[in-house]
């Protein structure tokens, strides 16, 4: 593949602290990365925000509110991951849909692709700009509009499941379901609006536990655990 968008949830990225960051976990993913990169592949990369803020948790926050403060956690994760991945060699762009001062760069399809022939590793931060959409859908929506092969999402549960196997163990794992699927048995791979982008502009995704030891690189490589949603 020439082209990919890596979604990696925030709850993974604080490892086993689960708010926060842990160095260690995002130093791994910079390295697979590295890999990828240096075989020629473009990268970008969407973060989610919950290992800082889940807004919807909240019940005496407007929506609103709530999901710009989640909009602004996945900011700060991408440029805390965009740093970890500086000093792991890499150059990096991170690109939001509203001006954040000198922090971010302001979201263009141009802007993205002249960063990405260039070598860089392209981070979409801050969600669609719009509340009431999660970042499942900006990681469908920017894959679309950069024209990814692939979404890969690194989760920290390794791959689809009938039903929650936190609470039932009985759960069985999908090693392929159709996004059609997805959407009518209600898996939540991604939310319905990003499911339904998804099918609609035929956009595979990729699910798989990103605490497994080499995971975005053996996905990549041919040695895939998780589950593909095929469209």
């Amino acid at each position: 593949m020439r082209r990919i968008l890596l979604k990696l949830s925030g709850e993974a990225l604080a490892g086993e602290k689960k708010t926060g960051f842990d160095e260690e976990t995002v130093r791994k993913v910079a390295l697979q990365v590295k890999q990828l990169v240096d075989d020629g592949m473009q990268v970008g990369i969407v973060t989610g925000g919950g290992n800082f803020w889940r807004g919807r948790s909240s019940e005496r926050i407007d929506r609103t509110k709530a999901d710009q403060i989640g909009m602004l956690a996945t900011v700060m994760n991408c440029i805390y991951v965009s740093e970890i991945f500086r000093s792991e060699g890499m150059n990096t762009s991170v690109m939001t849909p509203f001006q954040c001062g000198a922090f971010t760069t302001l979201f263009s399809k141009d802007g993205a692709n002249e960063c990405f022939e260039k070598g860089m590793v392209v981070f979409f931060a801050g969600g669609t700009g719009h509340p009431y959409f999660s970042t499942d859908t900006g990681v469908v929506l920017r894959a679309i509009e950069v024209e990814a092969e692939v979404i890969l999402l690194a989760k920290s549960i390794d791959g689809v499941y009938s039903d929650d196997p936190n609470k039932n163990p009985a759960a069985v794992k999908y090693d392929e379901v159709t996004i059609d699927e997805v959407i009518a048995k209600n898996l939540q791979v991604v939310d319905m609006t990003a499911s339904i982008l998804a099918r609609d502009n035929k956009m595979p995704m990729w699910v798989f536990g990103l605490n497994e030891e080499n995971s975005i690189v053996n996905t990549l490589k041919g040695d895939f655990n998780g589950t593909k949603v095929i469209v």
